[in-house]
Parts: C-alpha cells; sequence; structure tokens
C-alpha cells in the first residue's frame, strides 16, 4: 500500500494498493498553491483511505519534469513524510503516470511556464500494463512542440493539468510487482531554477 504525492502540475496525493486498488485521491489544478495544499490532502487522502500511516509499505515521489518551484514541494513532501514514517521513497517519472493504461502512441505534454512545454513520446504499454516511453522527458518551446514531435504524426496528444497520483502510484506498484526499477531519485527539473546562489561572499562597501 502506497501513499502517492505529485506537485508537477497541479498537486495530487492519492492512497494506492495493488490488489484493491485506488483507495482514495485528492487533487487541485492551482500550479501555484501545492505548499498550501499538500498538508491538506495528504490528511484527507489518508481520512478517506481509513489506512494508518503505519500500514502504508512506502511514499511514491513524482520527480517531474516539473517547474522547479512546484516539483520541489511535492518531493520535499515526499521526504518529509517518509523519513517521519520510517517508509521508503520511491521516485517515479510523472509523464508515466499520464500514459498509464491508455492505448495507443501517445505524446504527453505539461506546462513549463515561460511558454515552454515539458514533453515525453510513449508507443504504448509493454506486456505488463507499464508505459513505454520511446522520447523524452524533453523541454521545447510551445509554439515549437509541433516541429520537436516531427515523426510522430501518430500519436495522440495529452495535455493534463493534473498528474494522477492513483496512476503513479499504480505505475509504482507495478514496476515493483515485475521487478523493474524504478526512476532515478533526482527532480526532472530540465532548466536550472529562476534563482541561483552567487559564486562566492556579495562585496559590501562603505
Amino acid at each position: 500500500m502506497l501513499l502517492a504525492i505529485d506537485t508537477s502540475a497541479g498537486t495530487s496525493v492519492a492512497v494506492v494498493d495493488r490488489e484493491a486498488g485506488i483507495l482514495a485521491e485528492r487533487s487541485s489544478d492551482d500550479t501555484r498553491r501545492h505548499a498550501e495544499v499538500i498538508g491538506d490532502l495528504i490528511a484527507a487522502c489518508l481520512a478517506d483511505s481509513a489506512i494508518a500511516v503505519a500500514d502504508l509499505s512506502g511514499v511514491v515521489a513524482g520527480m517531474g519534469p516539473g517547474p522547479f518551484t512546484g516539483l520541489r514541494v511535492g518531493i520535499a513532501a515526499a521526504r518529509a513524510f517518509a523519513v517521519g514514517a520510517e517508509k521508503i521513497v520511491v521516485p517515479v517519472v510523472s509523464h508515466d503516470a499520464v500514459a498509464f493504461r491508455t492505448d495507443g502512441p501517445l505524446i504527453v505534454a505539461t506546462d513549463a511556464r515561460r511558454h515552454e512545454v515539458f514533453w515525453s513520446a510513449y508507443s504504448g504499454s509493454d506486456a505488463s500494463g507499464l508505459p513505454v516511453r520511446t522520447h523524452g522527458p524533453s523541454l521545447a518551446k510551445a509554439a515549437e512542440l509541433e516541429h520537436a514531435v516531427a515523426g510522430f504524426d501518430t500519436y495522440r496528444l495529452s495535455e493534463p493539468r493534473t498528474v494522477s497520483a492513483a496512476a503513479l502510484g499504480l505505475v509504482a506498484e507495478l514496476l515493483y510487482a515485475n521487478g523493474r526499477p524504478f526512476a532515478a531519485d533526482e527532480p526532472l527539473y530540465l532548466r536550472s531554477p529562476d534563482v541561483t546562489l552567487s559564486a562566492g561572499p556579495k562585496r559590501v562597501t562603505s
């Protein structure tokens, strides 16, 4: 049984189980209030599912791609919850959740802000039901997305406002059940943050 958290687009939290399926899910498509809503969504999902923290096997973190500020809220929340509950953190690529249980070739595009999008291409699902990613995640100008995906003309496009944490958790369950590796435990920002630390101490003059 897993608690899953994703803030790569909106904010989504879920409790899932490989056998029982989705036990609870709460989401917000507001892309600027991740920190304000994440705690309430976690509490609500645990209450809705009537699952004790001790009964969870781990915490799934959506690793993006996503904008720096929003994405790190969900990853930090997942890691903090896992430390407090003494559970493992399971990293999963957020776009894989969008492609989960979809038929045929698919391009997933999510808002990267600054008139850019994050995108990934999928050929479908494998015999285990896991999405097969053939390209990405990558970053492109929104106006140039059509050019970036040239050659993928048989693919349909999905542009979700929120990535389902329930789908994210079920992908994690399937990865584990089939002995597949999880994603790298590194956020997929795909570009530098807007604010960076200076290289050295700031010079002060009188």
